[in-house]
C-alpha cells in the first residue's frame, strides 16, 4: 500500500471516528478519537477468536508508518506553529521569566525525579533497566505536550496567568525536553558517552540556535507578509515558512521545535497586528485552525492504532509496570512544579492549588511516544516504549477529561493566585 493510500485510509478512519464521537459519544475530540481507535484495535484483535486474522495485515500496515519520523520530522512543525499562532503573546511576555524557569529548570528536575523513581521501581520488580535508560525515560516523560495541552486549555478557559504559564511551558519545554533526550540518548546508547561539556555545548547550540533561527524566520515572514495584501499568498508564505524553516533547522543542527514556536509567536503577535489586514487575519486563522484540527485528529487516531504495533510486546509485567509508573510520573511533575514555583513566588503569586492544576494539566502525548519509538527496540528498551504508551493513554483518557472537574473544585474553594 502506497503513501497516498495509507493517508486516504487514515483520513477515512479518522473522519469515521470523529463522526461517531460527535454524534454519539460527545467526548472532547482528542479523547474520543483515541478511545475509538483503541476500541477499533481491540475489535481487530477479537477477530482472531472467530478464526479470521486481520491483525497481521493491519500490523504490517502500521509498521509501514514510521511514527517517530512522521511526527518529529513532519507533523510536529505544523502543530507547534499553529499552537503558537493562537497564543496571546502579551500574556506570555508578562510571565516570560516564569515560563523560562518552568521550561528549563522544571524539565531538568522532573527528568531526574521521574528517572530515579523509575529506576527504583525497576529494581523492586527485577526488571533489567540500567540507570541511563531510566534517566532517558525521565527525559521522555518530562516535557508536557503542546499538541495535547493547548486544545484542552482553549476548551476549559483557565485563568489568564495560569493559562500563560501552562501554555508557554508546553510550547517551549518540548524543545528543551527533546534536546535533553538527545543528549541522554547519546550517553545511554552509544559506546563512547559524551562528556559534560559536549552535552552542554549541544544543549546550548540547539536551544539558543533554535530561538535565534525562529526569530529570523518570524522576521522574514513578517516582512514578506507586510509587503503584500493577498490572503492566499500570505497563507502560502506561512506554510512555506513552517515546512522550509523546520527542514532547514534540522539540517543546520538547531532545534526545529523551538524555531517553530518562536516563528509562530512572531507571526501571531507582531505579524497579526502590524502586517495583516482583518480579511487576511480571518482567513489565516481559519486555515491554521483547520490544519491543527485535521492533524490532531490524524495524530490521536494513530496513537490509538499504535496498540496494534505494541501488542506483540505486551505482557503482564509490562502492563503492571506502566500502571505503577503513572503515580511516579505525576509525583515527578508535582515536585518539579513545586520546586520551580518556589522561585516564581519571588516575583508573582503561586499557590499549592496552582501547582495541583499545573501537575494534572501536564499532559503527555505524541511527543513522548515518538521519542520512545525512536529508540533502538532491543529487549531492554521494550519496557520504555510500552510504559510510555500506557502513561500517555492515562494522560489523554483520564487527566484531560477530568481537568475541568479539578478547575471547578479549586475555583469553588477559592482561587489562590488565579485572576
Amino acid at each position: 500500500m502506497r503513501g497516498f493510500q495509507i493517508t486516504a485510509l487514515l483520513t477515512t478512519l479518522t473522519a469515521t471516528f470523529a463522526y461517531l464521537n460527535h454524534r454519539f459519544l460527545k467526548l472532547p475530540p482528542t479523547v474520543g478519537l483515541m478511545l475509538l481507535s483503541l476500541l477499533f484495535s481491540l475489535l481487530l484483535w477479537s477477530s482472531i477468536a472467530v478464526g479470521v486474522d486481520v491483525v497481521t495485515p493491519a500490523r504490517q500496515l502500521m509498521d509501514r508508518i514510521d511514527f517517530d519520523v512522521l511526527f518529529l520530522q513532519g507533523i510536529l512543525s505544523l502543530l507547534l506553529f499553529a499552537g503558537a499562532l493562537f497564543v496571546k503573546v502579551e500574556e506570555l511576555l508578562n510571565v516570560k521569566l516564569s515560563i523560562a524557569l518552568f521550561s528549563v529548570a522544571g524539565v531538568l528536575v522532573s527528568a531526574g525525579v521521574i528517572g530515579g523513581g523509575f529506576y527504583l521501581l525497576a529494581l523492586l520488580l527485577g526488571l533489567p533497566v540500567r540507570l541511563e535508560y531510566a534517566l532517558l525515560f525521565g527525559a521522555i516523560m518530562s516535557p508536557t505536550d503542546p499538541v495535547a495541552v493547548l486544545p484542552t486549555l482553549r476548551r476549559l478557559g483557565i485563568p489568564d496567568r495560569l493559562n500563560a504559564w501552562i501554555a508557554g511551558e508546553a510550547l517551549f519545554n518540548d524543545g528543551i525536553g527533546i534536546v535533553l533526550f538527545l543528549a541522554l540518548h547519546a550517553a545511554a546508547v552509544n559506546a563512547s558517552a559524551p562528556g559534560v561539556m559536549s552535552v552542554l555545548r549541544t544543549f546550548v547550540i540547539q536551544t539558543a540556535g533554535g530561538l535565534a533561527f525562529g526569530s529570523l524566520l518570524g522576521w522574514l515572514g513578517f516582512l514578506l507578509i507586510k509587503s503584500i495584501d493577498n490572503y492566499r499568498l500570505e497563507i502560502l508564505i506561512t506554510l512555506a515558512l513552517v515546512l522550509g524553516g523546520y527542514s532547514l533547522a534540522l539540517l543546520i543542527g538547531v532545534s526545529g521545535p523551538l524555531s517553530m514556536v518562536v516563528a509562530g509567536l512572531f507571526i501571531g503577535g507582531r505579524g497579526r497586528k502590524l502586517a495583516m489586514s482583518e480579511h487576511t487575519r480571518m482567513h489565516l486563522d481559519q486555515f491554521w485552525d483547520l490544519v491543527e484540527k485535521y492533524l490532531n485528529a490524524i495524530l490521536f487516531t494513530l496513537i490509538g492504532l499504535e496498540l496494534l504495533v505494541l501488542s506483540d510486546r505486551l505482557s503482564l509485567i509490562h502492563l503492571g509496570t506502566g500502571l505503577l509508573v503513572i503515580p511516579v510520573v505525576l509525583l515527578g511533575r508535582f515536585l518539579s512544579v513545586l520546586a520551580v514555583g518556589g522561585l516564581v513566588r519571588m516575583r508573582e503569586p503561586f499557590s499549592l492549588k496552582d501547582a495541583s492544576i499545573m501537575t494534572w494539566s501536564g499532559l503527555r502525548g505524541a511527543i513522548a511516544i515518538a521519542l520512545a519509538m525512536s529508540l533502538p527496540q532491543s529487549e531492554g528498551l521494550h519496557i520504555l516504549l510500552v510504559t510510555t504508551y500506557i502513561v500517555v493513554l492515562f494522560s489523554i483518557l483520564v487527566q484531560g477529561p477530568t481537568l475541568g472537574l479539578l478547575l471547578a473544585q479549586t475555583s469553588s474553594e477559592g482561587g489562590g493566585s488565579h485572576e
